[in-house]
C-alpha cells in the first residue's frame, strides 16, 4: 500500500503527487519510449507515443506482478517540452487511459535528445507492490 505524502499548507499539485511513501516488493522499470513490444514506432505523434510509453511501463510492471495502482514514481524525458506543455490535455487523456487516476511522484525535464532519434518521450518508473 502507498500513501500520498502532501505538506499541509500547500496547494494540491494537479497530475502527480508531491511525495509517495510505500513499502513492499520494488520493480524498477527502465526507461520506455513509444514504440511497440517489437521495438517498432508507429507514430511519431508525441500524445500517441506518450500512450504507447505507458502501455510499456503497465506491461513491464504487470510482469512483475504490478499494476499502474503500484507505480510511486516516474521520470518523463521529453524532446520539446513547448509541446507538452501545448498538449496537456490530450496527454492527460492517454495517461488516465493507461494509469487511471493514479499520480505518482513525477518528475519531467527536457532534453537535447534521445538514444533513439523517433522517440520524442522517455519515462522511467518504480513501483512498489504490498508485501
Amino acid at each position: 500500500m502507498s500513501e500520498i505524502l502532501q505538506p499541509d499548507g500547500w496547494a494540491k499539485p494537479a497530475g502527480y503527487a508531491n511525495g509517495v511513501a510505500a513499502r513492499g516488493k520494488q520493480i524498477f522499470i527502465a526507461g520506455q519510449i513509444g514504440w511497440n513490444g517489437q521495438c517498432q514506432f508507429e507514430s511519431d505523434d508525441l500524445v500517441v507515443q506518450i500512450g504507447q510509453t505507458l502501455r510499456n511501463i503497465v506491461a513491464v510492471a504487470a510482469a512483475g506482478g504490478a499494476g499502474p495502482e503500484h507505480i510511486v514514481s516516474m521520470t518523463w524525458y521529453l524532446v520539446d517540452r513547448k509541446e507538452y506543455s501545448a498538449r496537456l490535455k490530450e496527454i492527460g487523456t492517454v495517461y488516465r487511459d493507461a494509469m487511471g487516476r493514479r499520480f505518482p511522484a513525477m518528475t519531467a525535464v527536457q532534453v537535447a535528445g534521445l538514444i533513439e532519434d523517433r522517440a520524442k518521450v522517455e519515462i522511467q518508473a518504480i513501483a512498489v507492490v504490498p508485501d
